[in-house]
């Protein structure tokens, strides 16, 4: 089948909650994608770490403890992975989940993973490159160690985590490779949090000329010591130009409230901007004073296209 070059998108403003059974988070997971389905979503996203929320099922021990989480959820990700990838194709929705802790064979610490899911049963996935303070300092969680894009019928996807969208070099490389769409799942505790998240994605989307979406953690949550306070609301941007709104803010949601945010994705008008628009800072990026100077790593590419018929 050929791409899609126009379709809708559901960002999860995601409440953290406090499921009693995997039965009952792998419930509220498919509400929002026969939610996202009959909204006629081709893309659902979760975000960073709403995850976390799986640690109640551990009891009150393993709720209060960062290192215990982390086995726990490690152990319980490739159910979560298979809820996924069944609802991707139960509602023919391209779902990123939201990122968790795993462990990586080889490696001595965690990586914070968002895992992306096509409708045909392919997958792949995005570790957090860039760590917080929090994350290094008291979580022990460490660095992913290269970049993807990902292939899809919606088009070129990145994958940028949270803190990753506020480093211009992370995303471009993925603009290099192809990426046309950027997704930023985050977890942020206050509004300078949310706000450079947000300064970040509009950042990205204008000097890539491309659209960055944000889907957050919202609520709180005392009983984790993880996900505990969550400050956020979606976004969908795009560059301040010709066919996109003068602001760039293509679709914003309700402060701190658990809902899904629709908006349309027009892939055509990121290619005219980055054509024709009134600037071309996506062309213009080489120009900028010792960019000669960094060498575009390699990126790895997930294919999750459809089979052609």
């Amino acid at each position: 089948m050929g791409r899609i070059r126009k379709f809708t998108v559901a960002s999860a403003q995601y409440g953290i909650g406090r499921p009693k059974s995997f039965e009952d988070y792998a419930h509220r997971i498919a509400a929002k994608a026969e939610e996202a389905a009959h909204g006629g979503a081709s893309l659902l996203m979760f975000p960073e770490y709403g995850a976390m929320e799986l640690a109640s099922l551990f009891g009150e021990k393993v709720e209060a403890d960062l290192q215990g989480q982390i086995g726990a959820l490690d152990e319980l990700a490739p159910q979560v992975d298979a809820l996924h990838q069944d609802l991707a194709a139960a509602h023919g929705l391209h779902i990123l989940a939201a990122s968790l802790p795993v462990r990586v064979p080889g490696r001595e610490l965690p990586v914070n993973r968002a895992r992306l899911f096509a409708p045909n049963g392919r997958n792949g996935h995005q570790d957090k490159i860039i760590m917080t303070r929090f994350e290094r300092e008291e979580w022990a969680i460490g660095g992913g160690d290269g970049l993807s894009v990902f292939e899809t019928d919606l088009g070129c996807i990145g994958i940028a985590i949270c803190y990753d969208c506020e480093f211009p070099l992370l995303v471009r490389t993925m603009v290099e490779a192809g990426a046309e769409l950027i997704l930023i799942p985050s977890c942020t505790d206050t509004l300078r949090g949310h706000g450079r998240v947000r300064v970040g994605a509009m950042a990205r989307a204008l000097e890539n000329q491309c659209y960055a979406i944000v889907s957050p953690t919202v609520g709180k949550a005392p009983w984790s010591p993880s996900v505990d306070i969550n400050r956020g609301v979606a976004g969908v941007y795009g560059p301040p130009d010709i066919g996109f709104p003068e602001t760039g803010i293509v679709a914003e949601g309700r402060f701190d409230e658990d809902m899904l945010l629709f908006a349309e994705i027009n892939l055509d008008l990121v290619a005219e901007a980055r054509r024709a628009g009134q600037v071309l800072n996506h062309q213009h990026w080489s120009e900028q004073p010792g960019v000669d100077l960094w060498p575009i790593p390699p990126v790895r590419t997930f294919d999750l296209l459809s089979e052609e018929d």
